[in-house]
This record gives C-alpha cells, sequence and structure tokens, in this order.
C-alpha cells in the first residue's frame, strides 16, 4: 500500500514502541536539565566572581563624551591595583 501512513498496531505499536518513546523523553529530559544546571552554576560564578570587581571614577563624569575611544580612561578597575 502505497502511500499509507497509518501505524499497524499488529507491527509497529506496543510496548516496544512505548519503551522507545519514554527512553527517549527521558534522556532529552536529562539533558536539557543538566545544560541548565551547568549553565546556572555558571552564572552563578561569574556573578559572584564579579560581585566584588568595583570601579573607581578617575575624572568628573560631565568629561564624557558619547562614542569616544577615550572614555576608557575615565576609570581604573580596582582589581588592576
Amino acid at each position: 500500500m502505497a502511500g499509507n501512513t497509518q501505524i499497524d498496531p499488529k507491527t509497529e505499536g506496543g510496548l516496544f514502541s512505548l519503551l522507545h518513546g519514554l527512553t527517549g523523553f527521558l534522556i532529552a529530559v536529562a539533558l536539557l536539565l543538566t545544560i541548565l544546571g551547568v549553565l546556572t552554576v555558571t552564572a552563578i560564578g561569574v556573578q559572584q566572581e564579579n560581585a566584588t570587581n568595583f570601579y573607581k571614577i578617575n575624572q568628573n563624569l560631565d568629561g564624557l563624551t558619547m562614542n569616544s575611544p577615550e572614555n576608557h580612561k575615565q576609570w581604573i578597575n580596582e582589581k588592576d591595583k
């Protein structure tokens, strides 16, 4: 029967089809939860590392100009001292 897209329950359905579906679902969920956990731990680590990264303003902020390459000279990183 060419073009027949229906599943024959005698040959393609049943317990093994259900187990394959559940196994694939569980693998996908475990993979997504693992990715979520890794990204969360990484984000918390980056946030804690930068929470103590203070900047000190060297000059008056009125001297800043928009899109100027000289703006980086207006502050210094306290960690670099």
